[in-house]
């Protein structure tokens, strides 16, 4: 049982000072690490390993989260992580969330070098190029995660993978598969075309319809989906790298999709197409 006193009561210690810092992407980048908050996140973190080394290498909770998670504070413990039971104070100051859960971790970095992804042979990845809101790129994350995508790759112009933002919205995803960072959009796609990858850009304006290319059984192979930034698109220059533009139906009165949504419409057609025994039929279809 944890003690009822919490071993750090100040924020202004050296070692809550050091873990607020790593809400800056540039401490981050200096110093390889980044923070997971609440139980979800902690879990998956204490659970994964890369290059041979636990994930999670420091955790803070309040006496109160360390009793009721206790599975999860004996999982870090057991992944090698040092556990500090910490004032809520503390908490409050190192989250960067208005309601903490009372658990909040620090992560090795844990991105994928780009050819390790592609010496995999991936089926279906997503490529996130100029996303730049943090919320939609861990959304996306967590979608290509559920549709069983292989890889995620995001461009060097897209938004930082270690963003606490983006870690909350990927809701765990980010410790399940393979994410490469800073890759140029004209690398990614010469990369994964040269694998064996089919490159699908998501458009609202695109020449073609997401219904078509899966009635006509066009979506089976290896795909990788491009998608852009929420507000503007993608670049004309990124279309015209890939194979097909594609757009998701609008049967509605809607005016659109936002990324996150039209991400997991088409990730999870590629992933029927692809599980499919016969033809597919259409994903939109009432």
């Amino acid at each position: 049982m944890p003690s009822a006193s919490p071993e750090l009561i100040s924020p202004r210690s050296p070692r809550v000072s050091a873990a607020r810092r790593l809400a800056r992407r540039n401490f981050r980048g200096k110093e390889r690490l980044f923070l997971a908050e609440g139980p979800q996140a902690v879990r998956e973190a204490a659970a994964h390993r890369a290059d041979g080394q636990a994930t999670l290498v420091e955790l803070f909770a309040t006496v109160e989260a360390a009793e009721r998670y206790a599975d999860v504070v004996a999982e870090a413990r057991s992944a090698g992580a040092r556990v500090h039971l910490a004032a809520e104070q503390v908490i409050e100051d190192v989250s960067t969330t208005v309601t903490p859960q009372g658990l909040v971790g620090i992560c090795r970095f844990l991105d994928a070098p780009f050819a390790q992804i592609l010496a995999a042979r991936p089926r279906l990845v997503a490529v996130l190029a100029h996303v730049r809101d943090p919320g939609n790129a861990g959304t996306v994350l967590r979608c290509a995660d559920a549709a069983g995508a292989d890889a995620v790759v995001l461009t060097d112009a897209s938004v930082d993978l270690y963003n606490p933002k983006a870690v909350r919205a990927s809701v765990g995803s980010l410790f399940h598969l393979p994410v490469a960072v800073g890759v140029p959009v004209e690398q990614a796609v010469a990369g994964l075309r040269d694998a064996g990858v089919r490159i699908l850009a998501a458009d609202g304006a695109g020449d073609d319809d997401l219904d078509d290319e899966l009635d006509r059984g066009a979506m089976g192979g290896p795909t990788a989906w491009v998608f852009g930034n929420e507000a503007w698109g993608l670049p004309v220059e990124t279309r015209e790298l890939a194979d097909a533009v594609v757009r998701v139906p609008i049967h509605g009165k809607a005016e659109s999709l936002n990324l996150a949504t039209a991400a997991a419409v088409c990730l999870y057609a590629s992933a029927r197409a692809q599980r499919a025994s016969g033809g597919c039929r259409s994903v939109t279809d009432s």
